[in-house]
């Protein structure tokens, strides 16, 4: 499977799980991403802002996805006949052409197994999320307008 956005929260938490059950998985990231996306434990990384990468990269019998647009357009491209692209963001605007791939939208559900299968990875060390900043609690409204603004990568807020 290929796992869009894979140095993301979401993406490295979808590679984490998927390889955990043992699955062989491809870390989708961005050019600028790919050194730090070798410390995931994804069997192969690929970047999905690499046109050449991109053509070369072989189908696969899932996509879980984590980004919009034109990336978004270009994956279903690559999910083998009868396979399934799965996303938190939507189908892609070109499903349609592809009617042999089953589109699903994935939402998360928050049960108490789940949240304790990734604490524990984390714990453990099998899961790590990179903080970018940290800020107190007083300072919550700033750090929301940062990740509103541009994306500020992960920002924890402490009491």
């Amino acid at each position: 499977m290929l796992v869009s956005g894979a140095a993301g929260g979401v993406g490295r938490s979808a590679v984490f799980a998927a390889k955990d059950r043992g699955a062989v998985v491809i870390a989708g990231v961005l050019m600028k991403q790919l050194e730090a996306a070798k410390n995931l434990s994804a069997d192969r990384v690929v970047a999905l802002d690499d046109a050449a990468a991109l053509t070369d990269l072989q189908p696969v019998d899932v996509v879980a996805n984590t980004v919009r647009g034109k990336t978004a357009e270009d994956l279903i491209a690559k999910v083998k006949p009868g396979g399934t692209f799965a996303s938190v963001t939507g189908a892609p605007g070109n499903a349609a052409k592809y009617p042999r791939v089953r589109t699903v939208a994935f939402v998360s559900k928050q049960d108490t197994r789940n949240l304790e299968y990734m604490a524990e990875a984390v714990r453990a060390g099998k899961l790590t999320i990179p903080i970018g900043s940290r800020l107190p609690l007083r300072n919550a409204a700033e750090a929301h307008a940062a990740v509103a603004k541009d994306g500020a990568g992960k920002i924890l807020v402490l009491p």
